[in-house]
């Protein structure tokens, strides 16, 4: 398990430097085609900026506002309380803020920027349709994204994405408006930058987009992994995925922004929102095998 999570966190580390990478091509090519050179960089560097800090300090409770999510205490929800505080302390980390979801469809998520400043939200559906080891196994997971800062590690990934998609779409609105007019008065090399420029554009989101889901994906898998050291009941987390999985309610307040931050994917196939839409978690069947083969003491793969 441990050769597992130290590989997942290798290839995730991997994943970042290329969406890095993306950006920062992005931005030259963008330059280069504009005519402002090397400031297209500055441009793409200056928008991640602001994205992130905007992110990084006000991330989590725009996703809690977005979620409809409400904070408990104690009294409110007494198991639910416990169990985070036996997970917290299980894992070391501080006792995050803990928040509920009133939807009947059973989820959970986990946000902040680090362990000191992290919530965990459990939609009311979990806690009726979970029994308490299942719920102790979703809490571990949700904990393990804290404990690995999974938490801080999706919002920069996102906030690259996001750039790269922001200036992906004002680069290509910008040439078929007014650039196409520089590049036909511009000679043969302006003609190529603005072809190089479009192909980028155009490519540069959906390769971000499928690295940003490879590492949600090695990260849930780590997560799991994480969740088992902490609970020491791979069977747990492995029948809160099955009723999961088995579930039909729709989670209404999830959307394409936030689905990869539950722990398992809110919007259902048959959904009309799920059309189009790249898969944010790994199949949740692979998961439950890989945990039952936990519990058997089976090798995993």
């Amino acid at each position: 398990m441990y050769e597992q999570i130290a590989k997942n966190k290798r290839f995730s580390y991997v994943l970042i430097v290329i969406v890095t990478a993306l950006l920062i091509v992005l931005g030259y090519a963008i330059g280069m085609a504009s005519g402002i050179g090397w400031f297209g960089l500055v441009i793409a560097v200056v928008i991640a900026v602001v994205m992130g800090l905007t992110s990084y300090f006000k991330g989590d409770r725009i996703v809690l506002a977005t979620s409809h999510a409400k904070r408990v205490t104690h009294e409110d929800a007494p198991q639910l309380y416990n169990v985070v505080e036996e997970m917290a302390i299980a894992s070391g980390n501080p006792m995050p803020a803990v928040y509920t979801i009133d939807d009947s469809a059973p989820n959970a998520f986990a946000t902040g920027r680090n362990p000191e400043r992290s919530s965990i939200a459990v939609t009311t559906g979990l806690l009726e349709k979970m029994n308490r080891e299942e719920l102790q196994g979703v809490i571990a997971h949700e904990m393990s994204h804290v404990r690995n800062y999974d938490i801080l590690f999706a919002t920069l990934v996102g906030i690259m994405v996001g750039a790269i998609a922001l200036m992906a779409d004002f680069f290509l609105r910008w040439s078929f408006f007014g650039g196409r007019r520089r590049s036909n008065g511009g000679g043969q090399a302006a003609i190529i930058f603005m072809a190089v420029g479009i192909v980028m554009a155009i490519l540069a989101p959906i390769a971000a987009r499928m690295v940003q889901l490879a590492i949600s994906r090695r990260r849930e898998y780590l997560a799991d992994a994480s969740a088992v050291e902490l609970t020491r009941n791979p069977e747990g987390l492995a029948g809160a995925l099955e009723k999961i999985a088995a579930d039909q309610e729709v989670l209404e307040v999830a959307n394409r922004a936030t689905a990869h931050l539950y722990i398992a994917n809110p919007i259902k196939k048959f959904e009309k929102r799920a059309k189009g839409m790249f898969s944010t978690h790994p199949p949740i069947e692979e998961r439950i095998a890989v945990l039952r083969a936990m519990t058997s003491g089976a090798p995993v793969g």
